[in-house]
């Protein structure tokens, strides 16, 4: 029997925290995940039209080995200003490389694009994603709430309101693995025109409203729906992270993040489009001390890609309505 973490969210990985900041008329926010300890990290983008900051530094060649905190944003190219906040409020703690008498944060970071989603983007000559990703490290807790919150409060799919989802799940040999994701892809979560999600069979005691597969499958399963008909490159993007406390090298949590996109293809129809910047980050904290071996590691790789489909498909499931939506929440279906 699968058994998720005791708040089936990716903080049940130790060492770890996230923070959530939005604005309710902008539509859009952002997520910090902050590390308790620099934290191996790596990278992987499967998608066509990604926005990223600092994602070089993260192949297993570069230098690097470890981050600080993580930044999922809104706002698409305006939202990279987030790591910004989020670095400047990690200084304030002290926390970076030392480099030559100076404190460096680490702060890779992903954007989504959520700017035509009804809200009102008329800033003024700053976007405001810096602040945002300032109060996110802020407010970085180990339950935090998912669903129209942080990068997902603005997040559509092809026809329902998206969000910010979470999910952990514990191994067998004891290790966790928990993902982080804002769902805003082009294509669709939903069976046809029912409310049964794609990651039906990997759902775990009812976490998104425990349907399953409609029966018989409908004749529409396999027609495309896709948002705003997919006339706009990089209007898109889902955005996650996939994080275990098993001690990984860099370039094992490199393979972590190409595992966890199949949860991608397990809960999104279509996935990966020319249109999406969809991206997994991956973080290994190594507090549970447990180097793998080549077999538990097929059961982490494997546990990644479902855990991350529960992900998805649970931050639309938690979307709450919103004045001035353009497409209705799961929960009003």
């Amino acid at each position: 029997m699968v058994r998720t973490g005791p708040k089936n969210l990716i903080t049940d990985v130790a060492g770890l925290r996230v923070g959530n900041a939005a604005d309710a008329r902008l539509k859009s926010g952002v997520t910090a995940i902050l590390c308790d300890e620099p934290t191996v990290a790596s990278v992987q983008v499967l998608g066509g039209a990604p926005g990223t900051r600092e994602t070089d530094l993260l192949a297993p060649h570069n230098t690097v080995e470890a981050v600080h905190a993580l930044v999922l944003s809104g706002g698409s190219a305006f939202g990279l200003d987030a790591a910004s906040g989020v670095q400047a409020w990690l200084r304030e703690q002290g926390v970076g490389f030392e480099v030559a008498g100076f404190r460096v944060p680490i702060v890779p970071a992903a954007i989504l694009f959520d700017l035509a989603n009804g809200g009102d983007k008329a800033w003024d000559r700053y976007p405001p994603y810096r602040d945002l990703g300032y109060e996110a490290a802020r407010n970085a807790v180990t339950d935090f709430a998912i669903g129209t919150e942080g990068a997902g409060t603005g997040a559509l799919t092809a026809s329902l309101k998206g969000g910010l989802g979470s999910a952990s799940t514990v191994l067998e040999n004891g290790v966790t693995i928990g993902a982080l994701v804002a769902a805003n892809p082009v294509g669709s979560v939903t069976i046809g025109e029912t409310r049964h999600f794609w990651a039906a069979p990997f759902e775990v005691g009812g976490e998104f409203g425990g349907l399953s597969y409609p029966s018989p499958m409908p004749d529409d399963a396999r027609t495309l729906r896709t948002k705003f008909n997919a006339r706009q490159a990089g209007a898109n993007t889902t955005i996650a992270v996939i994080a275990t406390d098993a001690v990984l090298p860099k370039a094992t949590a490199k393979r972590l993040a190409i595992a966890a996109h199949d949860g991608f293809a397990r809960a999104i129809w279509p996935t990966h489009t020319p249109f999406d910047g969809d991206l997994v980050f991956a973080l290994a904290t190594g507090k549970s001390g447990v180097a793998l071996s080549a077999e538990a590691a097929i059961h982490l790789y494997a546990e990644a890609g479902a855990t991350m489909a529960r992900a998805i498909s649970r931050g639309v499931f938690a979307a709450t309505p919103a004045e001035g939506d353009l497409f209705p929440a799961w929960s009003s279906l």
